[in-house]
């Protein structure tokens, strides 16, 4: 059987029907919160990141799975000397193998949650002893993510040789074009006419943004359902991970439509499932209570009147907005 939709909660559902006490996931990349997530199931998991021996991991994103490992008794996270792409999905009892899905979906909030654009397959039983033999190789060559050595430099960790990552980032203005808050917008979204809710807040992404940094901001992808082939095509609002400066892990939507040499791009990031976790989490940053007009006094005071961001692996960012 094949799954193109509502991948994240077949996997963590895929025990109640299956009978299993360890998970065991090897997956090109990885996002915090469903590794965090794991923590919540009723047997050991282990998760291996694949491509960690291809270019490393920034250490923003290795201190968030770090905490994990850390923090939980039943998630094991391990780093792969030698770069894996694949995804495999394993569910076993006693440690045989009785169930497993594999595909093109990496274990990360925007892997499992845009509809379409992902699969994952079920595997026969001939498959499970290569499976096991493949994954049991991947782990060998594996190291648990408390034992790399960390590096300073350009914030990443490095493997030997070295690896280095991108580091480009975009600096995000929270200001309009007259150098002020708006009004009705961006921070204080709450306060426009229309379908909003108490602290509703954004990021705004400006045309600019995406001219000058392309790679930070991915085109929107479109899909046409069974129902309205031939009609106009709808576009999926992805739901990524942002991993804040202070250690903060929040989902959050690209969402909105803008169009910018023949493509669509996102206006906007919005915090998900609630609008409002965004306002509420800048607000506190800036000292200010729940449903405050924030304005440029404001962000003045704190020392910021931006947002750093940059892109660590598909589907995740840092938000650094430190004063």
């Amino acid at each position: 059987m094949l799954f193109n939709t509502n991948l994240e909660e077949i996997i963590f559902h895929r025990h109640l029907t299956v009978p299993s006490n360890e998970l065991v996931i090897l997956s090109g990349y990885l996002g915090p919160n469903p590794v965090a997530r794991l923590a919540n199931l009723p047997f050991n998991s282990t998760v291996i990141f694949g491509m960690y021996g291809d270019r490393g991991i920034q250490n923003s994103l290795h201190n968030a799975l770090l905490n994990t490992q850390n923090t939980t008794q039943n998630v094991n996270i391990y780093y792969s000397t030698v770069p894996i792409h694949s995804k495999c999905y394993i569910w076993k009892n006693n440690h045989v193998i009785q169930h497993a899905l594999i595909g093109s979906a990496n274990f990360s909030t925007n892997g499992l949650t845009t509809p379409y654009r992902e699969m994952l397959a079920e595997t026969t039983y001939d498959t499970f002893q290569p499976l096991h033999e493949y994954v049991d190789r991947v782990l060998a060559n594996s190291i648990l993510c408390t034992d790399i050595v960390l590096s300073q430099q350009n914030r990443n960790i490095i493997t030997t040789p070295s690896i280095q990552v991108s580091t480009q980032f975009c600096r995000m203005s929270l200001l309009d074009k007259s150098g002020n808050v708006a009004g009705k917008s961006g921070l204080n979204w709450m306060f426009s006419e229309g379908h909003v809710a108490f602290n509703d807040a954004y990021i705004a992404i400006k045309k600019e943004y995406i001219r000058q940094y392309p790679n930070l901001f991915p085109p929107k992808q479109g899909f046409t359902t069974i129902a309205n082939i031939g009609g106009r095509p709808n576009r999926h609002n992805d739901v990524v991970e942002i991993i804040w400066d202070d250690g903060t892990i929040m989902d959050a939507l690209l969402e909105g439509n803008q169009d910018e040499n023949g493509l669509t791009y996102p206006k906007q990031f919005s915090s998900f499932p609630r609008k409002s976790l965004m306002g509420e989490y800048l607000r506190h940053r800036l000292g200010l209570s729940n449903g405050h007009f924030v304005t440029i006094e404001d962000l003045n005071r704190y020392g910021r009147t931006h947002i750093d961001i940059s892109l660590l692996d598909e589907g995740i960012y840092y938000f650094d907005f430190s004063a």
